[in-house]
């Protein structure tokens, strides 16, 4: 009985390891990881002290902020439908990170749909117009206050 029992749980392994390499298992994961998120998030005001939420360990260590500083606030206030409050939280990830993130995960979705992985291949001048990008935004926002 034991060994029989053992036999159905390796199939178990075996379709659940079929189904984490199936092209639409990122995609879908991102979105239920997202939808949870936004779902805190909703409910959490992050603009109040005391919140359970992560702080940048950069800014807590040095006091200056990084390119992510503010994308919690950002968020908030897309949820909220206060467009303006999010540019103030951090302009550069609302104009350039989220149209970004929602082309590489639209393209992965459509290409899961159609039985493909997509797997984003930067090019060296891509990697260094983000670098660049995030060092101007980091210092720009620093030195400005």
């Amino acid at each position: 009985m034991a060994a029989d029992g053992g036999a159905a749980a390796g199939r178990g392994l075996v379709r659940l390891r079929a189904a984490l390499r199936h092209p639409l298992a990122l995609p879908v994961g991102l979105a239920a990881f997202a939808a949870a998120g936004a779902a805190y998030l909703y409910r959490t005001n992050p603009h109040q002290p005391g919140q359970l939420l992560p702080r940048c360990p950069l800014e807590w260590a040095t006091g200056l902020l990084c390119p992510g500083c503010g994308g919690t606030r950002m968020t908030y206030d897309l949820l909220h439908g206060d467009l303006v409050a999010a540019f103030h939280d951090n302009a550069a990830m609302l104009l350039l990170g989220l149209p970004a993130a929602a082309y590489l995960f639209t393209r992965m979705l459509r290409e899961g749909l159609r039985g493909r992985h997509y797997r984003p291949e930067p090019t060296r001048l891509g990697t260094a117009a983000i670098v660049a990008t995030a060092l101007v935004w980091t210092v720009g926002r620093n030195v400005a206050g």
